[in-house]
């Protein structure tokens, strides 16, 4: 069992910016981390994976260009800096951990996912 921990998040204007971090705090071995969200009504959905050894990323078409995922891998950590925030940002934002690609040809693959966080709220209202 691994306990993701995440940070960050809160309640920004649109057009602010917001970064949340995950971080694997066991350092288990694992292929790829990022994250997923839920808007109110909606189902959970890809935004963003980084794949841990060679360091490669793949967006959603909705936040491309706004959010960057990245890590510190002597920390076991990722971040997603989330820019340019819109109101339909707005969402819990869970990190995900898996040891298998979570993605794959433009598609993302939730049920390949291994390990949750306990999910952030990211809130972008005027």
């Amino acid at each position: 069992q691994v306990d993701l921990v995440e940070s960050g998040g809160g309640s920004v204007q649109p057009g602010g910016s917001l970064r949340l971090a995950c971080r694997n705090p066991g350092a288990i071995p694992l292929n790829c981390m990022g994250w997923f969200r839920q808007r109110p009504g909606k189902e959970r959905e890809g935004v963003a994976v980084i794949y841990l050894g060679v360091d490669t990323t793949f967006y959603d078409a909705s936040v491309m260009g706004r959010f960057t995922i990245s890590q510190d891998a002597a920390k076991n950590t990722v971040y997603l800096q989330m820019d340019s925030l819109k109101p339909d940002d707005t969402a819990v934002y869970y990190c995900a951990a898996a040891k298998r690609p979570m993605s794959r040809q433009g598609s993302w693959l939730p049920e390949r996912v291994d390990y949750w966080g306990q999910g952030t709220q990211v809130t972008v209202s005027s």
